[in-house]
């Protein structure tokens, strides 16, 4: 996959850049649908939020922007899928495009979190508590973006 150079160049954020206090929102990126978490405005806690169908951009980019200004969000955290053995994958590709869109659309800052098995962990945590296997396809997005948010916050 080729890369466009763009005219206004973006660098994803270091950690050093997560502002100390407010929420921050988590994003597990997909091909069909897009989990979206939040952390407590201490950040301490993460909690799944919704899982977007993932349509058009445009309207991905929508919801996103209305889900960070309702909860006055000061960063988000995008899952970046690698492989078992941490190579680039697919995905990854599509997760660090997504980030670097979100970072000049939304002015804020944005972090990639290593989201390894994180789907796996988040089947494992709703099966523990007894969702069904129907609920947990339409949770189990939104459950990764939490620990994908937990593990950022937690690398912190």
């Amino acid at each position: 996959m080729q890369r466009k150079e763009t005219a206004n160049p973006i660098e994803i954020a270091e950690v050093s850049r997560v502002p100390r206090t407010g929420r921050i929102i988590g994003i597990d990126p997909g091909t069909k649908f897009v989990g979206v978490s939040v952390s407590d405005e201490t950040q301490l806690i993460a909690r799944p939020l919704k899982t977007l169908p993932r349509t058009s951009w445009k309207k991905l980019l929508s919801d996103i922007k209305e889900i960070v200004s309702d909860f006055d969000a000061v960063a988000v955290v995008i899952g970046l899928p690698l492989g078992f053995d941490g190579d680039r994958i697919e995905m990854t590709d599509e997760a660090e495009s997504m980030a670097r869109k979100l970072a000049l659309s939304l002015h804020l800052p944005v972090f990639l979190q290593d989201e390894r098995v994180t789907t796996y962990e988040a089947r494992k945590r709703l099966w523990d508590r007894g969702v069904t296997l129907d609920e947990t396809k339409a949770e189990v997005d939104s459950e990764a973006a939490s620990i994908i948010l937990s593990d950022f916050l937690s690398r912190r």
